[in-house]
């Protein structure tokens, strides 16, 4: 089959949680925003909106609604190594009631680009939302999918193959987190 770089760039990306104090440029989350815009939807209805945050006050406001790695209780951005940006992905409900596979195609589609881009992604469900809608002002014709947290990486995560059976990540005695995945052979019938 020969060389693939999207295959590479997907095997390649991790889910960052830590994050450089630098500003992400607008136009980068635009192009983000832009590639979710163009991906796959349900039946073409493309019921998902966009929120852009990115100034200072807003991002801690965002940051205090995420839960982070839930398996690594004590492993979590600082308010210096949060994100540099959220992209909150919105699901119209007067177009569909179930967020479906949009969210999830839209997320992998802007943490995709992001990642070509230079910047580490965390995809992120566990999101206290009504709280997160009270801070954004969403309408309550708009609920909220997911959020996108965003920004240049202050870590380096590494893949290993499971061992065990056990997939829980953890932080070595250097403070890097491993993230195990399934054998390939294990998962295909």
């Amino acid at each position: 089959m020969g060389k693939n770089p999207t295959y590479e760039k997907i095997r390649k990306r991790r889910t960052i949680r830590k994050y450089l104090h630098k500003t992400v440029p607008e136009e980068a989350l635009l192009k983000c925003v832009d590639a979710a815009r163009l991906s796959p939807s349900g039946r073409n209805r493309q019921p998902l909106r966009y929120v852009i945050v990115n100034d200072p006050k807003s991002l801690k406001q965002v940051f205090s609604t995420l839960s982070w790695a839930v398996d690594l209780p004590d492993y979590f951005p600082t308010e210096e190594e949060m994100p540099r940006a959220y992209i909150v992905i919105l699901l119209d409900k007067k177009i569909s009631r179930t967020p479906n596979h949009d969210a999830g195609i839209a997320a992998m589609g802007i943490s995709m680009v992001a990642y070509d881009g230079g910047l580490g992604s965390c995809i992120l469900g566990s999101v206290d939302r009504e709280k997160l809608r009270e801070i954004l002002k969403v309408p309550e014709d708009l609920a909220i999918a997911l959020v996108v947290a965003l920004g240049y990486p202050a870590e380096n995560p590494v893949v290993e193959t499971v061992k065990d059976g056990d997939i829980k990540y953890c932080l070595d005695e250097n403070g890097v987190l491993h993230v195990p995945k399934r054998d390939l052979k294990d998962i295909v019938r």
